[in-house]
């Protein structure tokens, strides 16, 4: 298992934006995701618009993750219509 950072932006939208945090939140747990730290960064503008909106909630999860699982969670994440964007980066081990 490697270690990852997962940046995802929801709806601003409250209703939204807790569904979508729980289906992500499901669909990494369904994949054997370790998930170690959720942290929220509220609020921003966005540098452009996503699906007409002009601001999103931000939200960085920390996470173990087998990196075999991440185009199948990838597929997941694209048919969740609440989760605005999202992005995968892996942390480098440090020795």
């Amino acid at each position: 298992m490697k270690k990852y950072e997962l940046m995802t932006i929801y709806p601003m939208d409250e209703e939204k934006s807790k569904k979508a945090a729980d289906d992500v939140k499901a669909v990494l747990a369904n994949f054997g995701a370790e998930i170690e730290e959720e942290k929220a960064f509220g609020d921003r503008d966005l540098t452009y618009e996503i699906n007409k909106q002009k601001k999103g909630r931000f939200v960085l999860y920390t996470m173990k993750l087998n990196p075999s699982k991440i185009v199948e969670i990838d597929k997941a994440f694209k048919i969740n219509v609440n989760l605005m964007k999202y992005q995968f980066v892996k942390l480098e081990e440090t020795k």
